[in-house]
């Protein structure tokens, strides 16, 4: 196993759970290839976007089929200004490559932020720290072990592009 993985399976199994990790030699580096390997629909996938505020990195877990909106995600933080981070400072702030970021198991503390869209599947699928590693989670468990908070953080789908 990847030293990248087992750092992510040691966290879920401190906080009392084993995961079931599948790796897939394709690669699930983005949501759609995740899904297409799985054989899940792309809202299941629980995409970890890292993002730059005005005081550090933030990630947010977003649903496959959503697009994070900065302008909400920084509302939520209470800051001025969100971007998304450079693959430098995405692998700085959490130790994970773009692609394989997992939801937990960062350097150092990292707020979180959760998109309630995935809260409406009662299995979703996250990077398990390689851009070719995931595993099945319950959202709650998502939740808890990340330490995330939930907040309107995707686009409308329904505003003008």
């Amino acid at each position: 196993m990847h030293a990248n993985t087992r750092r992510v399976a040691e966290v879920a199994a401190a906080a009392g759970l084993d995961l079931d990790v599948h790796t897939f030699p394709a690669g699930t580096r983005t949501a759609a290839d995740a899904a297409a390997a799985i054989g899940c629909d792309l809202a299941a996938i629980a995409k970890s976007i890292v993002l730059t505020a005005d005081d550090g990195a933030v990630v947010v877990l977003t649903s496959g089929a959503h697009r994070v909106d900065y302008t909400k995600v920084a509302r939520a933080l209470g800051v001025a200004t969100v971007r998304r981070a450079d693959a430098e400072e995405a692998r700085a702030a959490t130790g994970y490559p773009i692609g394989g970021t997992a939801p937990w198991g960062y350097p150092q503390p990292v707020p979180v932020l959760c998109d309630p869209h995935l809260l409406t599947y009662d299995v979703v699928w996250a990077a398990g720290g390689t851009p070719d590693t995931v595993f099945p989670i319950t959202p709650d468990e998502l939740l808890r072990i990340a330490g995330a908070r939930t907040a309107d953080v995707a686009e409308d789908p329904s505003a003008p592009a």
